[in-house]
């Protein structure tokens, strides 16, 4: 039975949020020691097996029959969609862009669930959310270029910036996916898999027919991928499924949107990048937006709660 997040659960999703945040940079820092795209593409494989491996032989958990080549197949592109976006975005903008543009993941998703399913309709004030968290996007977007600032992250960076935003949406459709095939009643470790094998298919041959292929064998590069791999792909997922089923998911969520914040403070002190003001502006309706769309869910359930211990031994 699911709780509500106590400080053990905020805990542990600050260190998450941290592990996520610092995916962009890791990718970013060694770029030129290993292209992005081949970056996404060996973590994904590495993690894949270390995922089958565990399960195998610690977890055990019992796998559903028949996903792989339908539900799994669907998930497991469109995540590799997602981070095919990232890398081919990282190229061309910032970690700080990128960090802040694929966490509209959730406005996508609930756009998509909306559509799908009958108990995920939005009220009034979520699609306000919504719409402010699109006023940001394009204030992200249209102020640096408008206001003609100088801490752009370089001369196609609105193309990096649209790829990140991409990379949102692909997210966004796998959740949807997600809950709306068989794959919801599949262990977290079965969808994970399914995720990181596609990917892990999808995009090294991406990787070679687009000449990404430099691998220069540095230690700094090896900690990247490594970090990226056993830390970030394999360890935090498995983590995040577990909290998943642990906790309430609407307050999770609320608390993961510390992702893009530690992602924008880490590029600019880890990789000296400079976010202009208005792509500042930005994102923080970004933000704004995406908390009030989450943040319905929240308020719903501490209002249940409290009708609950009003109403006594009521049903």
């Amino acid at each position: 039975m699911r709780k509500h997040v106590d400080g053990a659960a905020v805990a542990i999703m600050v260190t998450l949020c941290l592990m996520w945040a610092t995916q962009q940079v890791a990718i970013k820092a060694v770029a030129g020691d290993v292209t992005p795209m081949l970056q996404v593409a060996l973590r994904s494989g590495g993690a894949a097996a270390l995922v089958w491996l565990v399960n195998r032989f610690v977890l055990r958990e019992r796998w559903l029959p028949g996903i792989a080549l339908r539900s799994g197949l669907v998930v497991g592109a469109l995540f590799a969609l997602e981070f095919l976006f990232v890398a081919e975005g990282l190229r061309w903008t910032s970690a700080s862009h990128i960090a802040v543009l694929l966490y509209t993941a959730p406005m996508f998703a609930a756009i998509g669930l909306h559509l799908k399913l009958p108990d995920e309709r939005l009220g009034g004030i979520q699609w306000g959310g919504i719409g402010l968290a699109f006023v940001g996007i394009a204030i992200a977007f249209l102020g640096p270029a408008l206001m003609g600032g100088s801490a752009v992250p370089g001369p196609d960076w609105m193309l990096g910036d649209f790829m990140g935003l991409c990379g949102g949406a692909a997210w966004g459709m796998t959740t949807v996916a997600v809950r709306t095939t068989r794959l919801s009643d599949a262990p977290a470790t079965q969808t994970l898999f399914c995720q990181l094998a596609c990917a892990f298919v999808l995009l090294l041959p991406v990787a070679f027919l687009t000449g990404q292929t430099t691998f220069r064998l540095t230690s700094f590069a090896l900690a990247s991928l490594g970090f990226q791999t056993v830390v970030v792909t394999f360890a935090s997922y498995l983590v995040w499924f577990w909290m998943l089923r642990r906790y309430y998911a609407a307050r999770l969520g609320v608390l993961s949107f510390m992702t893009p914040l530690f992602g924008v403070a880490l590029g600019v002190a880890l990789l000296h990048e400079h976010v202009d003001a208005a792509f500042l502006a930005g994102s923080a309706l970004v933000l704004a937006g995406l908390l009030i769309v989450n943040g319905q869910a929240v308020m719903r359930q501490v209002f249940m709660r409290g009708g609950r211990a009003q109403g006594g031994a009521r049903v």
